[in-house]
């Protein structure tokens, strides 16, 4: 079953004011409207889905509920998940039953729609038991730590866990482009354990690379005369080396951006690449090279420190 961001649906923040959820619905719902695209099943899929969306966050009570539910289990926005391993029972249980002819997903009609077999989102986060529901026990959390290339290509980890006094030893399976702060949850049955387990993800200082937001930084060194004259040096990116050509006259500190060589998250959404530069000399001159630095010094005429 497919998770429906209705955030995302409406094209809002999560933190959107009921006039501004009102606003996007009345919006999307005039452009996609079918009397104006009487033959176009695509707008009026849309047209269903901007409904659903506003059915749910248009409504105090379903915003809150669904607001739980997104933040306990962290979901992205069409993640497909199993509603079994959330302790929902199976699927097909929950299939809409009801005479209306909304077209609403598998997912609207799980939790709101009024012919579902399904139960009260409230009781889910309460751990009290209705149809259909089963409570689960509060899972067990711990921290994972990964490299950015791990999480950008995606890894499998052993890890070992002491669980009340009991050592466990786990593989977790971590998705590509997992980012840091996101939390994974692992099914602590499959490893014996009668609870699951929480990782939140961690990214472990990289020397290479630096990221914030999907956007990577990466520091080389060149030499003066690079500097001063250009050149073209290769350099490292998460997806391989490439060749970059560095232009005349650069400065120490400058950042060359080199679009869509960033992070790419689980969205496939895309950062970009910033090579900043540091301007070494180098370690042992040899008598030539300090000679020709004395001819330069003799003749050159800027002075970097004049105001």
């Amino acid at each position: 079953m497919e998770f429906k961001d209705y955030y995302k649906i409406l094209g809002i923040d999560k933190n959107a004011s009921d006039a501004e959820i009102k606003r996007a619905y009345r919006d999307l719902a005039k452009k996609y409207h079918p009397d104006l695209h009487p033959n176009d099943k695509n707008a009026q899929a849309k047209f269903q889905e901007i409904n659903q969306a506003y059915q749910v966050l248009g409504d105090k009570e379903k915003r809150k509920q669904y607001d739980m539910f997104g933040s306990n289990y962290n979901f992205a926005g069409g993640q497909h998940f199993d509603p079994s391993q959330y302790g929902f029972g199976n699927a097909h249980t929950y299939t809409y039953t009801g005479s209306g002819k909304e077209g609403f997903s598998d997912f609207f009609n799980m939790f709101f729609g009024q012919g579902a077999q399904g139960f009260n989102l409230n009781d889910l986060f309460s751990g009290a038991k209705s149809a259909g529901f089963r409570s689960r026990s509060k899972p067990l959390e711990s921290e994972l730590n990964l490299t950015i290339r791990e999480a950008y290509e995606g890894v499998t980890k052993d890890i070992s866990l002491n669980i009340d006094g009991e050592r466990k030893n786990i593989r977790v399976k971590i998705p590509e482009g997992i980012l840091p702060g996101k939390r994974l949850r692992v099914r602590g049955k499959k490893w014996g354990i009668n609870r699951d387990i929480l990782f939140k993800i961690n990214f472990i200082e990289d020397d290479l690379f630096k990221i914030e937001g999907l956007d990577i930084t990466s520091t080389i060194n060149i030499l003066p005369w690079e500097a001063a004259l250009g050149s073209k040096v290769v350099i490292n990116t998460l997806e391989g080396k490439i060749r970059l050509t560095i232009p005349k006259g650069i400065t120490g500190g400058s950042k060359i951006r080199i679009p869509n060589k960033g992070y790419v998250d689980m969205d496939k959404k895309r950062g970009d690449l910033y090579v900043k530069l540091n301007i070494v000399n180098p370690p042992n001159l040899s008598k030539e090279e300090i000679k020709m630095y004395e001819e330069l010094s003799r003749l050159s005429t800027y002075n970097p420190r004049r105001e």
